[in-house]
């Protein structure tokens, strides 16, 4: 377990907040597993950032997370202007960042026949904005701390694929590249890059398929039942907290719906 942060046995600055905490920022972290990872985190002693789409997403925060445990970071990660007013925030509150969960994501779904360029693109841009957010967190607090860790939240459907979901299919796929190469280009800096890929979880996603699609994909799945969201944040903050000598690498939590 990461209890402290080497250097920092004082406040960096005045308004600094749980300056002896190592700080977790969560994309995506309002609700389902990224709600999860910013609860299992916090309980793990991080400082936590919840990242959420502004007002809509973070009205209403879902990880209940007490003031000494977390801050709001309102941000839409298709838009790098936010993106950029979000690592401000974060400098003048932490003036860190030790763990990076990409957990923000959205499903366009439609066959290809009929998808629009348009919703290829809204999938595209979040992308884009994962890949924005990473290069900024490691140029102004990973590469600056040595040290750090970069957790990437995929999906068993970039090795299994789904109709209709080629958008995000390819996203998932993606991010897993994005986490293999990384993991080696910041070779002998002290920062680990590693995805998680859950498989069918219990989340407002999954809860509107209908039930002809979740029986199917139940009887895919060797445990015979659905994922909770906890069991995904067991192994992030497993991979935030420990697993020093694990790297580049893609854990499946999918109850052995794919092996890898």
């Amino acid at each position: 377990m990461i209890n402290t942060i080497p250097g920092r046995e004082k406040p960096m600055n005045s308004n600094e907040k749980n300056c002896y905490k190592p700080v977790a920022i969560v994309t995506g972290g309002t609700k389902g597993i990224g709600a999860a990872c910013c609860r299992l985190l916090a309980a793990h002693g991080f400082y936590v950032g919840v990242v959420g789409r502004g007002s809509r997403d973070l009205g209403q925060p879902q990880p209940s997370l007490p003031e000494t445990d977390g801050f709001h970071l309102p941000a839409d990660l298709t838009n790098t202007a936010e993106i950029e007013a979000m690592l401000t925030q974060i400098k003048n509150t932490v003036g860190r960042v030790d763990v990076l969960v990409n957990n923000a994501g959205i499903a366009v779904n439609n066959t290809m026949a009929a998808m629009k360029m348009e919703e290829f693109d809204q999938q595209r841009a979040l992308l884009r904005g994962v890949w924005y957010l990473v290069k900024r967190v490691l140029r102004l607090f990973m590469l600056r701390q040595a040290g750090g860790r970069i957790i990437n939240i995929s999906s068993v459907t970039a090795y299994t694929g789904n109709a209709g979901q080629i958008p995000y299919t390819m996203e998932k796929a993606a991010l897993d590249a994005m986490t293999k190469s990384l993991a080696k280009e910041l070779a002998g800096r002290n920062i680990l890059v590693n995805s998680v890929a859950p498989g069918f979880i219990d989340t407002d996603m999954t809860r509107h398929l209908p039930d002809k699609v979740k029986e199917q994909i139940l009887a895919a799945i060797p445990l015979q039942r659905v994922g909770h969201v906890d069991e995904v944040a067991e192994v992030v903050a497993f991979l935030a907290t420990k697993g020093s000598y694990i790297n580049g690498s893609v854990l499946h939590v999918n109850g052995g719906m794919y092996a890898g």
